[in-house]
């Protein structure tokens, strides 16, 4: 009728029910956390690589949602997110930037077509961004950025009015004119220049933001005649970037305010121009 083995097992299953208290039990086991106590838990084991478990289960309890580690750990695992230890070895560039933002700076290229005797002409500009303050500048116009050009922008950019001075990286693409040349002067000027991997403008989200500002809002705007005309327009919007233009990315306040000005909030609404109105600032009057 059955094997020996077959009866064996039914008699270990009927010991087992004889001492089995689940169905004394009057909950199934630990409750499961909240959803908000979850999120909160990858939140810190994401803004903080080198947190194990049980720093994690501490920071919860502090804000009061105590957890154990073990709970932690499951739930990390859950969301595919590796232990300390590895956690703190991989730093990703994003991760890289926003904790180097202080000494941080951007450099990259754009075209604008000019207007001269000879017809069109392509212009390169080179500039320079700090990524915490986002102050530009104005590294070199020209039209054929050779290594001797570059060379001297380097010089330029790391002496004491320099764009670079106060930076330690200056992060730029793996366009060719970025020469090793230009690399190893702004490294003797104190700049260390890293290169982004191919294919990542966003990587250098702030220099590609302040290309579009200054093509959509001025220079889409302008027949330029010369490279006179167009030094003048890229000054006067970098002027009007600094000191009169609100920033959403910097909580909407203009960056570099004139020196001595003063909330009011009386007093006639007075307009700045510049480039024949095309920018305008407006505050109110002393």
């Amino acid at each position: 009728m059955a094997k020996p083995d077959t009866i064996l097992g039914w008699y270990r299953r009927r010991v087992a029910a004889k001492f089995d208290g689940s169905k004394c039990r009057s909950y199934p086991g630990r409750p499961r956390i909240t959803r908000e106590t979850e999120e909160l838990i990858v939140l810190f084991a994401r803004e903080n690589p080198t947190w194990g478990y049980d720093r994690i289960a501490g920071a919860a309890a502090n804000i009061g949602d105590p957890v154990s580690d073990q709970t932690v750990g499951n739930v990390l695992r859950r969301h595919g997110i590796a232990p300390a230890p590895k956690r703190s070895r991989n730093t990703s560039w994003k991760e890289f930037i926003r904790s180097h933002m202080a000494v941080l700076a951007g450099a990259d290229f754009f075209t604008v077509e000019v207007l001269t005797w000879r017809g069109l002409a392509t212009y390169y500009v080179l500039f320079f961004i700090q990524f915490e303050t986002r102050r530009v500048v104005l590294g070199g116009i020209t039209q054929h950025p050779t290594a001797v050009w570059m060379e001297q922008m380097a010089r330029n950019a790391t002496d004491e009015d320099g764009g670079l001075r106060p930076v330690q990286y200056v992060l730029h693409d793996r366009d060719a004119k970025f020469c090793l040349l230009f690399d190893t002067l702004l490294k003797a000027g104190g700049v260390n220049a890293l290169k982004l991997p191919a294919r990542s403008p966003n990587l250098n989200a702030f220099a590609e933001r302040w290309v579009r500002s200054v093509k959509e809002e001025c220079l889409s705007r302008l027949i330029l005649f010369g490279e006179v005309s167009l030094r003048r327009a890229l000054t006067e919007f970098i002027a009007h970037y600094h000191a009169e233009r609100p920033h959403q990315g910097k909580g909407n306040v203009v960056l570099f305010p004139p020196a001595g000005e003063i909330d009011r909030r009386n007093g006639p609404v007075r307009c700045t121009q510049r480039l024949g109105g095309l920018l305008k600032y407006y505050a109110r009057a002393a």
